[in-house]
């Protein structure tokens, strides 16, 4: 969400010793203080949030009516996966007799159980966490910020609120019997109260929209993206992990993770994908925003992370690439062939054949380079010949001084927050993409990967 946020501000308290919030979150920035959700007092400041800290903790913090700080929880459990969806939730009730039950925390269907910080409300106390903070106060509930500032850098889905119950995780979500991975119920059976919502961002031009029957419907600040990441089918992103750019002077990711600027300053070197796969054909593609003069930009494959080496995509024998003056190289070495430059403004389409070893790359859904035929198996025909029987990950990087900033649709549907213009899908539905997907060729995405690895 970036700098986009959702608005709402209730006309009446609801209950405010009993509530539950169950919501999937997948976190695009480390090391900064990021908001799920909270309460503005406009009068006395922030009296309710969730926040993902600086330290990449997960905290609970509430005042009482009275303005004073009665619920204050953090996790010793850091969460720093970029790639995973997390289901949080977390389950109040200050009538409970016995402390620890009075505020509960649930990740991925196992309670919390350390803290760091470990400060229950009083029993029976009313938390400023339902409602308008008292009429004269004027409190305002904002999901993905807090005051309009501290945005959510990454994704949230499936985002309840339950005025007047407590409901445990279960409840939201239960583990898959085939894989056994905690998967959500997308349509749980709750009552949600007087100020319950449920926020399935399903609705493209109304991502406020509440789907809990109580129209407690939020105002959409800023532009939010639909993507195609779910809590079910997990798609490709940069990786922030291996992304060597990230904190250097120039360098930096956005856009949940899917567009780069590379760090430039003579900086060589390549950030990989968060997923990869051995078997089975996968299509991605990326566009080149800007570069300057001097600049090489290279999209291609890897089996092996640069390790914040100066080496560029291609450099090495465990990377392809595609250079932005129409080189492909292997191994230091320039692959021979009939292959185009790309410019700002240019989109160009990888396909990748683990089952053959082959390697094509087209510009602007023109025909693909070196007369390829991504189709074509075993012949392999203007095919890039590359290494069997590796683990491949996309990769995005530069070779000389200057920088780029290329955006990358790994089938989120999207280049930046602009949505692809012509919405091409692959054979088995699980993606969008601006070009045409060859027969045969899926999205860097879980439910692809698991049907191509394990078929």
């Amino acid at each position: 969400m970036a700098s986009a946020y959702l608005e709402k501000t209730f006309a009446n308290n609801g209950n405010r010793k009993t509530m539950t919030f169950s919501f999937w979150m997948k976190v695009a920035k480390l090391d900064t203080n990021m908001y799920p959700m909270s309460i503005l007092d406009s009068s006395s400041g922030n009296q309710a949030d969730i926040r993902h800290s600086s330290a990449n903790q997960l905290r609970m913090y509430a005042t009482g009516t009275d303005s004073t700080a009665r619920l204050h929880l953090v996790t010793t459990r850091v969460f720093r996966d970029t790639n995973s969806w997390y289901h949080i939730v977390w389950q109040v009730d200050t009538t409970q007799a016995t402390e620890s039950n009075r505020v509960k925390l649930y990740v991925n269907g196992v309670q919390e159980t350390s803290f760091g910080t470990e400060t229950y409300p009083p029993q029976n106390i009313d938390l400023r966490w339902n409602g308008n903070n008292n009429a004269d106060q004027g409190g305002v509930t904002q999901v993905g910020a807090v005051g309009g500032g501290g945005h959510w850098d990454g994704q949230l889905a499936h985002f309840h609120f339950i005025d007047g119950t407590a409901y445990p995780a279960s409840t939201f979500g239960e583990t898959d019997a085939t894989t056994g991975i905690w998967k959500p119920k997308t349509a749980p059976s709750v009552t949600y109260g007087t100020n319950g919502f449920f926020l399935k961002f399903d609705n493209s031009a109304n991502m406020g929209l509440d789907s809990s029957g109580q129209s407690n419907n939020f105002t959409t600040t800023g532009t939010i993206i639909q993507t195609k990441d779910t809590p079910s089918n997990v798609f490709a992103k940069i990786n922030l992990l291996d992304n060597y750019y990230n904190g250097q002077a120039s360098g930096s990711l956005s856009v949940i993770n899917t567009k780069i600027q590379t760090a430039g300053s003579g900086t060589e070197t390549y950030t990989l994908s968060t997923l990869g796969a051995s078997k089975g054909k996968y299509y991605c593609e990326m566009k080149l925003v800007s570069s300057t003069a001097a600049h090489q930009t290279r999209f291609g494959i890897a089996y092996e992370s640069s390790n914040g080496t100066a080496d560029w995509l291609g450099k090495r024998a465990v990377g392809w690439s595609l250079r932005q003056d129409g080189t492909p190289t292997n191994n230091n070495s320039t692959i021979s062939g009939t292959f185009a430059s790309y410019t700002a403004g240019d989109i160009v389409s990888m396909a990748v054949d683990l089952d053959n070893s082959k390697l094509y790359f087209r510009k602007n859904n023109d025909a693909w380079m070196n007369s390829g035929d991504p189709t074509s198996g075993s012949t392999g025909t203007g095919a890039i010949s590359i290494t069997a029987g590796e683990t491949y990950l996309i990769g995005i990087g530069d070779e000389t001084g200057g920088y780029s900033v290329c955006e990358l649709n790994f089938g989120d549907g999207y280049f930046g927050t602009t949505a692809v213009a012509s919405a091409e899908n692959p054979d088995d539905g699980n993606g969008i993409f601006e070009y045409d997907v060859p027969a045969g060729y899926r999205a860097l995405c879980t439910k692809s990967i698991n049907a191509e690895e394990y078929s």
